[in-house]
């Protein structure tokens, strides 16, 4: 990876497998959950033709990235095997790779051989929920494929994540976790690195809007920083509603993650998203 800029310019590059993705600007991750357990129903996807569909329009409205994943990761959810979620995954990234072969994908898994299997059906980029914590091969695999890691952090795993996260001081210590796994994987070689703080993955609502408040502590890193509050329960809850009535709160919460450093949104809403970059950006100019 490389990086230029100070707080108010700057330009990160990413390899993945021999594209680079160049971030000068806020982007957007368009999410495709292959499952019928994600948290927001309209996320959720079976069929190759519907995911085809959500495919093309999401790239229509703007998005650089495709993030595809075969596991719930809502709070309490059942884990899936790694056989289970490759039969889920690996046709949709096959059929996005032939059908729109510029679009980079992302491979959202905790499975270091699902996520093997995944770059070579297409993919570009490991998104990694729990940072390497679930399946002790994944760091090497990042290694030896070369291409860009998303590194989240989570306390406790999506079963239990919910159940009474406690933190002394949620930033300090989400950006501690951070500073040392990226140290670990630059060791074991990964040279692109994304952070996620992790909202909503063993945090409560307020350490949710303590970490948004905050965004900006994580840009020490100089490492491009993702954003993925889309139609969550900090939204919808604060709001007395439900996730398919969070569109608004989302466009709000990503709004104030531009203003603190966001360079990507991870959204189910891609259209509005782009339109909130696009807005930002002109605020900015």
């Amino acid at each position: 990876m490389t990086f230029k800029g100070n707080k108010d310019n700057w330009m990160f590059t990413l390899n993945c497998k021999g594209r680079l993705l160049v971030i000068y600007s806020p982007i957007v991750m368009g999410v495709i959950n292959i499952n019928q357990d994600s948290f927001y129903q309209g996320s959720r996807h079976t069929g190759l033709k519907q995911i085809l569909d959500t495919a093309e329009k999401m790239i229509g409205d703007g998005a650089a990235i495709i993030d595809i994943g075969g596991q719930s990761t809502r709070p309490g959810s059942i884990q899936i095997s790694a056989d289970e979620e490759l039969v889920k995954v690996i046709p949709a990234i096959e059929m996005i790779r032939k059908n729109f072969p510029e679009i980079f994908i992302s491979i959202d898994t905790y499975y270091g051989r699902v996520a093997k299997e995944a770059v070579n059906a297409g993919a570009s980029m490991v998104n990694d929920i729990s940072a390497g914590c679930m399946d002790g091969s994944m760091a090497d695999t990042v290694a030896t494929l070369q291409v860009p890691y998303i590194l989240m952090h989570m306390q406790g795993q999506p079963a239990d994540m919910q159940i009474k996260p406690h933190y002394i001081d949620v930033t300090q210590e989400v950006l501690d976790f951070l500073i040392q796994k990226v140290s670990m994987l630059k060791e074991k070689g990964i040279k692109d690195i994304i952070i996620d703080p992790g909202f909503g993955f063993g945090k409560t609502i307020t350490h949710n809007f303590t970490l948004l408040k905050n965004l900006s502590v994580f840009k020490m890193l100089e490492l491009p920083i993702l954003l993925g509050v889309s139609r969550k329960s900090t939204i919808y809850k604060t709001l007395e509603t439900n996730a398919d009535n969070a569109l608004n709160g989302t466009t709000v919460l990503n709004t104030i993650g531009l203003l603190n450093g966001a360079h990507i949104l991870r959204v189910h809403d891609v259209k509005e998203a782009v339109e909130t970059v696009k807005l930002f950006q002109a605020y900015q100019s």
